[in-house]
């Protein structure tokens, strides 16, 4: 089947949407979509639409831009949890751990992971093989001060130890060597988090996941996710009074609500949720995942609010 439907002039998008019934100045809708595109905002205005194609009776514009924005803004606030559970898991308690065990520059060595990392695949390289040259790519990339500093003063040295090479490396290049560590050091790191390591190795999976979703600018709020986070079954926190459905948006704020009380315990995280939440009062929930009594549950219970 070939794909025969028009390129639309602006006027000519709005004027389709006004025939569905979508109530709102054409002026202000031709507006609206000269700064956010018809197939983007479609992804918000579908929950409005009847199996015809028209809007339900009395859609107005407001009431989807109200949905794209609070979006908008929902995304920012993951971001900053996300950046907060990066920079105090992978760029400081992981840097901090391998660099003890195994020095400076052990990053370098496949005999400090588990040893499947140093496999050769097909292509004649190991999964420690790629990650090192992802990591150097970005280092050769980088024009960071420290970067040149170290370049200038220890010329000797081919790579930046560790904890350098971690500033510069994407979450990828540090998901890639988390995942690859010796279990006894993902173990020891995970404790800290009261988490089996295969629940928190998960969980920085799911987040990269929707990093990235965020860094694409990607309709979060009511997305079932592809990458789902595990529910720690033994965690009497995550069961009273019932276990989150984890394909929704709700179970990944849920899990970053858990380990900001480790990473970032005076943070306004939660109580920004909550403004988030209270500026769009009829922003239905459910889609979310939310729960219809989540604030008195164990998890959400004792959010900080000074």
């Amino acid at each position: 089947m070939n794909y025969s439907k028009p390129a639309l002039s602006f006027e000519k998008q709005a004027d389709l949407l006004l025939a569905r019934g979508l109530m709102t100045d054409r002026d202000q809708l031709l507006a609206t979509l000269r700064r956010v595109s018809y197939y983007r905002l479609s992804g918000y205005w579908h929950p409005f639409r009847e199996a015809d194609d028209r809007f339900r009776a009395g859609t107005t514009l407001e009431m989807i831009w109200d949905r794209y924005t609070f979006d908008r803004q929902l995304r920012l606030l993951v971001l900053d949890a996300v950046e907060r559970v990066e920079i105090a898991v992978l760029r400081t308690a992981m840097v901090e751990l391998h660099a003890r065990s195994y020095g400076p520059f052990g990053y370098r060595q496949p005999t400090a992971f588990h040893p499947a990392f140093a496999t050769i695949k097909p292509d004649g390289r190991s999964g420690h093989d790629r990650m090192i040259e992802d990591i150097d790519r970005s280092t050769a990339q980088s024009k960071e001060t420290f970067v040149e500093h170290f370049r200038t003063k220890y010329v000797a040295e081919l790579a930046l130890p560790l904890w350098m090479a971690a500033e510069v490396a994407s979450f990828g290049n540090l998901l890639t060597f988390f995942r690859n560590l010796n279990h006894a050091d993902k173990m020891q790191i995970a404790k800290a988090y009261g988490l089996p390591a295969k629940v928190l190795e998960n969980w920085l999976l799911c987040l990269g996941y929707v990093r990235n979703l965020c860094a694409h600018h990607a309709r979060l709020w009511n997305r079932e996710l592809a990458i789902r986070p595990m529910i720690p079954h033994k965690d009497p926190v995550w069961q009273t009074p019932l276990v989150p459905d984890n394909r929704r948006i709700y179970a990944v704020l849920s899990l970053l609500r858990s380990l900001l009380k480790d990473v970032a315990p005076s943070s306004l995280w939660p109580a920004r949720l909550d403004a988030l939440l209270a500026k769009y009062p009829v922003m239905p929930l459910a889609p979310m995942g939310f729960p219809s009594n989540w604030k008195a549950t164990r998890l959400w219970a004792a959010s900080p609010t000074t």
